[in-house]
C-alpha cells in the first residue's frame, strides 16, 4: 500500500483503500494474479490491501487505461496483486519484529474474550448459543414473552405467564453477558515471518520448484475522536475512545513445473486471516441532552470481527517454440511457419471469503455530569427494553473464475501485428445472515442495579431473581413474580439477511498493429453477458405468510438483472524522438461499466464502520456506464531520466453513489442510488 502512494493519480485512504483518479474505492478493481477474488470486508466490494502481508507479495501492477483482456467492470483503474512464485534457487528466510506505537496509552479499555483470541478466532465464547438459535426456531422466529406464552398455551392450557417469562429469560441467560469493561496493558507489536523454497532440475528440459511461506503478527491501536455539532459545538459534542487488538495470519504455498522455458504450470494457494477485536466507549451530548443539562449519554460497543480468505489458483503458459517442435515433429509440421512466440495461457481460480462477527454488543447508558466541564460523575444503563443490542453476523462469499487467452504475432514487411483473444467465466455467490437480539429492563425494583459494571447489570440474579412470595404458608394463593421486568427479544426486520449471486461470461479480441516503429494502433472489444440475482432472506421464516424467501412475482422480478453488451477499446500511439531519445504520444478511448456490490442490490441495511451511518441497499440500482478518454505523452532520455504527462476524462452515466435519506432522531441514514450523470477530469505528472 505504501508503494502505491508513489503512483500518480492514486490516493491511499486509511492505509488500505485505493482511490484512483479521484474516484472512490467502488471504482477500483482488485485482482490476485489476474483472477477475481472476493473481498473479506463486509462493507466494501474492493479488497482492503492491509490484509495482504508484504512477505507474500511479489509486485503490484496498476493499470489506469482499460484493455479488452480485463473485466469490463472498470472505473478509475485496476490493481493486480501478484503473489510470489517459485524462486530461482534455494532460499530460506526467518524474520522477527517488534514495534512500538507512541500514540498508544499504557492501558486501554477491553473486555473478557475467549481462549483463542491470539489466533484470531473465537472459541465459541461470543458466538450465538445453539440454545437461542433453537429457541428462535421453536417459537417461529419470535422468542418474545407473548409468543412463547401463546405457544405454551397451545400445548398446555394451564401454563402461566410466569412460565413463559422464565422460558424467555432462560434464553437470555445463554447470551454472553460477561462484558464488563476492563483495563488492559498494550503490549508491543509482534511479527514473525518465514519462508522456504527451491528449484530443481529434472533431466535436461524439466524444472520443478516450490515456495512455502507463513506470517503472524499482532498489534494494539488506540484512537480518540472528538465530535461536535456545527451549530452548537460547546453544547453538543462527544469523545469516542476506541481500542483495537488485531491479529494477522497468512500462509502461502506455490508449486511450479516448467519445460524448456516454453511451458509452465503453477499452483498457488493462499490463506489470509485478519481479525480485529474492538472496544469503544463514546461519551456525548446531543440536542436532547446538551452539556449544560448535566446529563449525557455513554454508548459501549464490543465487536470481534474475523475475516478469512482462501484462494487456489492453477494457471499455465505454453509457447509453440522450437523445443516442442523438435521433440514432436508431427506438431512441428502442423504448426508450419507459425511464429515461435505464439502462446496460449489459461487459468482456473476458486476463492472463498468468510467474515464472521460472532458477537457485536452495543450497550446504551446515561451519565450524570458536571454542567461546566462535562466530567462524568456517575453512570447507569438506560431503562429501556433494548439497552443491550446483540448482533451475530456471518458472510460467505465464493468466487469461481476461469478462462484462456491466445496470442499470435505476425512479422510483416514494414510492420508487426499481434492478434489476441480469449474467453473467461466468472461467478460469485454470497449468503449473508444477521441475527439481532435485544436485552433490557422496563422496570427495576432497585435503580442501583443499573449502576454497576455491565456484567453485573445483566447478571443471573438481576435476570432470574424472584419477588418474595406474598403468602409463603399458602403457595397456591400466592403468585410467583420476577423482581425486575426483563425483556429479551429478536430485533430488526427480516431483510437484514440475503442471498445474492452474479455470473459473467466474456469473450474478447484485439488487433495490435505497429507500422514502421512509428505508429501503433490497438483496436479491440469485449463482450460480456452479466447476470445478477439477489433476494431478501429470512432464515427463521416458517409459513406461507412469513416465508424464508418472497414468492411475490413482482418482488422476484425486481430481484434480477441482466445486461448483454459489447465494450469497445481504441488506442493510437505515435513513437518518435521529439525532445528525447524516445517519445510516445498515446490517445485512447474505451467504454466500461461499474457494477454494484452484492449487498447493494438487496433491501439489506448495515452500519458503516467508518462513518457510523445506517446504509441501505437498493434492488433497483443498475450498473454505471463509463466513457474513458486518455491522452498521454512520455519522454525517455538516454541518461535514464523520464517524464510523463497524462490528461484524462471520464463521463459516467448512472453513477452509483450514497444519498442521505430520512431517518429518526439523530441517526444518519444513506441509500445506494443511481445519480443522473457524473464527470471527472484531471492531469497527472510523473518524472524521474
Amino acid at each position: 500500500a505504501s508503494a502505491l502512494r508513489r503512483v500518480p493519480g492514486l490516493t491511499l485512504v486509511q492505509d488500505k483503500f485505493v482511490y484512483i483518479r479521484g474516484l472512490g474505492e467502488r471504482y477500483s478493481q482488485s485482482t490476485q494474479n489476474g483472477a477475481l477474488i472476493p473481498s473479506p470486508d463486509l462493507t466494501r466490494n474492493v479488497i482492503p490491501l492491509d490484509v495482504f502481508p508484504t512477505s507474500i507479495v511479489e509486485s503490484l501492477r496498476v493499470q489506469k487505461s482499460w484493455a479488452p483482456h480485463m473485466s469490463a467492470n472498470f472505473g478509475g483503474g485496476a490493481i493486480d496483486i501478484r503473489t510470489k512464485g517459485i524462486p530461482d534457487g534455494f532460499t530460506f528466510k526467518f524474520e522477527a519484529g517488534l514495534g512500538h506505537n507512541s500514540e498508544n496509552p499504557s492501558k486501554v479499555t477491553s473486555y473478557r474474550g475467549g481462549s483463542d483470541d491470539s489466533l484470531g478466532t473465537d472459541d465459541g465464547t461470543r458466538a450465538l448459543s445453539p440454545l437461542i438459535d433453537q429457541g428462535i426456531v421453536d417459537f417461529q422466529g419470535n422468542p418474545g414473552v407473548n409468543s412463547i406464552y401463546s405457544f405454551l398455551q397451545r400445548q398446555d392450557a394451564t401454563t402461566s405467564l410466569y412460565d413463559a417469562q422464565l422460558e424467555n429469560r432462560e434464553l437470555a441467560m445463554a447470551l454472553n453477558r460477561d462484558i464488563s469493561i476492563t483495563n488492559e496493558s498494550t503490549h508491543p507489536d509482534y511479527q514473525l515471518r518465514t519462508s522456504i523454497g527451491n528449484r530443481f532440475e529434472i533431466g535436461t528440459d524439466w524444472e520443478a520448484g516450490f515456495n512455502v511461506g507463513a506470517s503472524y503478527g499482532t498489534d494494539w491501536r488506540f484512537r480518540r475522536t472528538y465530535t461536535a455539532d456545527f451549530g452548537l459545538p460547546d453544547e453538543q459534542n462527544g469523545i469516542k475512545e476506541e481500542a483495537t487488538y488485531s491479529v494477522n495470519i497468512a500462509g502461502t504455498v506455490a508449486l511450479g513445473l516448467s519445460f524448456a522455458d516454453e511451458h509452465e504450470v503453477s499452483l498457488t494457494s493462499l490463506m489470509l486471516r485478519n481479525t480485529d477485536d474492538e472496544t469503544e466507549v463514546f461519551d456525548f451530548f446531543n440536542e436532547n441532552r446538551p452539556k449544560s443539562s448535566g446529563r449525557g449519554f455513554r454508548d459501549y460497543r464490543l465487536q470481534f470481527e474475523e475475516r478469512e480468505m482462501l484462494t487456489h489458483q492453477l494457471k499455465g503458459s505454453h509457447y509453440l517454440g522450437a523445443t516442442l517442435r523438435d521433440r514432436l515433429p508431427v506438431i512441428g509440421r502442423l504448426l508450419g511457419d507459425l511464429s515461435e512466440e505464439t502462446r496460449i495461457e489459461w487459468f482456473y481460480s476458486t476463492s472463498e471469503a468468510q467474515t464472521g462477527i460472532p458477537n457485536q454488543v452495543e450497550v446504551a447508558s446515561e451519565n450524570f455530569t458536571d454542567r461546566t466541564t462535562g466530567e462524568v460523575l456517575s453512570e447507569s444503563v438506560r431503562l429501556t427494553s433494548s439497552a443491550a443490542d446483540y448482533r451475530f453476523t456471518d458472510l460467505d462469499d465464493e468466487v469461481e473464475h476461469y478462462g484462456w487467452r491466445g496470442t499470435l504475432p505476425l512479422e510483416l514487411k514494414n510492420s508487426y501485428v499481434e492478434l489476441s483473444g480469449g474467453w473467461d467465466h466468472a461467478q460469485k455467490s454470497r449468503t449473508y445472515q444477521q441475527v439481532q437480539l435485544s436485552l433490557g429492563y422496563l422496570e427495576v425494583a432497585d435503580p442501583s442495579v443499573l449502576e454497576g459494571s455491565l456484567g453485573d447489570v445483566f447478571s443471573d440474579e438481576n435476570i432470574l431473581g424472584d419477588m418474595p412470595d406474598p403468602d409463603p404458608t399458602n403457595p397456591v394463593a400466592g403468585s410467583r413474580e420476577f423482581v425486575n421486568n426483563v425483556v429479551f427479544d429478536r430485533q430488526g426486520t427480516n431483510s437484514n439477511s440475503y442471498i445474492a449471486a452474479t455470473m459473467t461470461d466474456s469473450a474478447w479480441g484485439q488487433v495490435d498493429w505497429t507500422l514502421r516503429d512509428t505508429w501503433r494502433v490497438a483496436v479491440g472489444g469485449r463482450w460480456e453477458d452479466y447476470r445478477q440475482a439477489a433476494v431478501d432472506w429470512n432464515p427463521y421464516g416458517c409459513s406461507l405468510g412469513d416465508p424464508q424467501v418472497s414468492t411475490d412475482p413482482d418482488t422476484l422480478a425486481q430481484s434480477v438483472f441482466n445486461e448483454d453488451k459489447i465494450y469497445p477499446s481504441v488506442a493510437l500511439t505515435y513513437m518518435g524522438d521529439f525532445w528525447a531519445e524516445t517519445f510516445q504520444l498515446r490517445l485512447s478511448f474505451s467504454e466500461t461499466a461499474v457494477r454494484p456490490d452484492l449487498r447493494e442490490i438487496t433491501d439489506s441495511s448495515y452500519i458503516d464502520p467508518i462513518t457510523g451511518d445506517l446504509v441501505r441497499g437498493n434492488p433497483g440500482v443498475v450498473p454505471a456506464q463509463v466513457e474513458n478518454f486518455d491522452l498521454r505523452g512520455e519522454w525517455y532520455f538516454g541518461n535514464g531520466d523520464n517524464l510523463t504527462v497524462t490528461l484524462f476524462s471520464k463521463d459516467i452515466t448512472n453513477p452509483i453513489e450514497f444519498f442521505e435519506i430520512p431517518a429518526s432522531d439523530t441517526t444518519v441514514a444513506r441509500e445506494i442510488v443511481n445519480a443522473g450523470s457524473g464527470k471527472v477530469e484531471g492531469i497527472e505528472f510523473e518524472f524521474l
